[in-house]
C-alpha cells in the first residue's frame, strides 16, 4: 500500500520557513508573489508536501530541517491527556478529532486542571519540552489564605515524605521534592479563598496540588497559563491554534541549544574518563 504523504496549507509551510507571518503570506499568495516548484501559486487554500521548492519575492526559502508542527490546545476541565480511558471519561482527543490523533502531549494537565497543553508530531520536540526546565506560570485559586509557613516553602521547597495528601485517590503515597517557585504573585489572600500567579520549572505528577495539599490548602482551580516562550494568550478554552512564526523560531532554536549542550556533555565525560 502507497504511504500517504501528508501535506501542510501553504501559507503555514510559508510562515514555519521565513518572517511572514500566515495573514502576509496570504496577501503574497494572492498577489501572485509566491511560486512553488517553479510555478506561481495564487490560491491561498492549496497544501503542499513539507518539502516542497517554495520561494517568496524570488527569494528561495530554506527547506525545512527536521520539520515538524506543534499547536497549543486551551485544555477544558473534565478532560483527560490519554488517547484513551477505560473508565470512559471524555480524553482530550475525544475533542482534537483525527487531525491531532498521532500528536504528543507535552506532558499532562490533570483532569480537574486546565490550560496550555502543547501537542506535537515530533517525539524529539515533545521529549525535550518534558525535559526542559522551562517555566510554566499557573494560576491557582485555593481554599483557605496565604500562610507565612506557606510563603516560606514556594521560596525554598518542601520535601513531601510518603505522602498522599492532594494526590488523586487511587495513587500511592510517595516521596516527592519540590524545588523552590521560581516565583509567585499574591493576588488575593483571604480566610475563605486566594488567588497566587506561580511560576516553575518542573511539572511533577500533580505537584502543586500535593504542595498546597502539604498545608491544608485544597487546589479550587488551577490554570496553566504559559509553558517557557508559548502562552495562552486569548485563545478559548477548547480550542487550539497553531504555533506563530516567532514560537516555531523560538523553538527552534531551544532544541538547537539543546543539542549542543548534550554533544558537550558528552564530550566532557569522555575526556574525563
Amino acid at each position: 500500500m502507497r504511504k500517504t504523504v501528508e501535506k501542510i496549507r501553504l501559507n503555514k509551510l510559508i510562515a514555519d520557513r521565513s518572517e511572514y507571518s500566515r495573514r502576509e503570506a496570504d496577501e503574497l499568495i494572492l498577489k501572485g508573489f509566491v511560486k512553488v516548484d517553479d510555478e506561481v501559486v495564487t490560491n491561498p487554500g492549496v497544501s503542499y508536501e513539507a518539502n516542497s521548492d517554495i520561494s517568496v519575492n524570488n527569494k528561495r526559502l530554506k527547506p525545512p530541517t527536521d520539520f515538524f508542527t506543534a499547536i497549543v490546545y486551551n485544555k477544558p476541565k473534565g478532560e483527560l491527556v490519554s488517547k484513551t480511558d477505560p473508565r470512559g471519561r471524555k480524553t482530550i482527543f475525544d475533542s482534537l478529532g483525527g487531525e491531532f490523533k498521532k500528536f504528543i502531549p507535552v506532558g499532562r494537565l490533570d483532569y480537574a486542571s486546565e490550560g496550555v497543553l502543547i501537542l506535537t508530531d515530533s517525539s524529539k520536540v515533545a521529549t525535550a519540552l518534558m525535559n526542559s526546565k522551562l517555566e510554566r506560570t499557573y494560576n491557582v485559586k485555593i481554599k483557605g489564605d496565604i500562610t507565612k509557613q506557606l510563603e516560606t516553602a514556594m521560596l525554598e521547597g518542601v520535601e513531601l515524605t510518603h505522602s498522599k495528601v492532594g494526590a488523586h485517590e487511587r495513587s500511592a503515597p510517595v516521596n516527592m521534592t519540590i524545588e523552590p517557585f521560581v516565583g509567585y504573585k499574591i493576588i488575593k489572600s483571604t480566610p475563605t479563598f486566594s488567588k497566587l500567579s506561580v511560576k516553575i520549572t518542573e511539572g511533577q505528577n500533580r505537584e502543586l496540588r500535593r504542595f498546597f495539599a502539604h498545608f491544608k490548602r485544597e487546589v479550587a482551580d488551577l490554570k496553566r497559563v504559559s509553558y517557557g516562550f508559548i502562552s495562552l494568550n486569548a485563545l478559548p478554552t477548547g480550542k487550539t491554534r497553531y504555533l506563530s512564526a516567532s514560537e516555531y523560531r523560538e523553538l527552534r532554536e531551544f532544541i538547537k541549544e539543546g543539542e549542543i549542550d548534550v554533544k558537550k556533555t558528552k564530550f566532557q565525560n569522555k575526556t574525563q574518563k
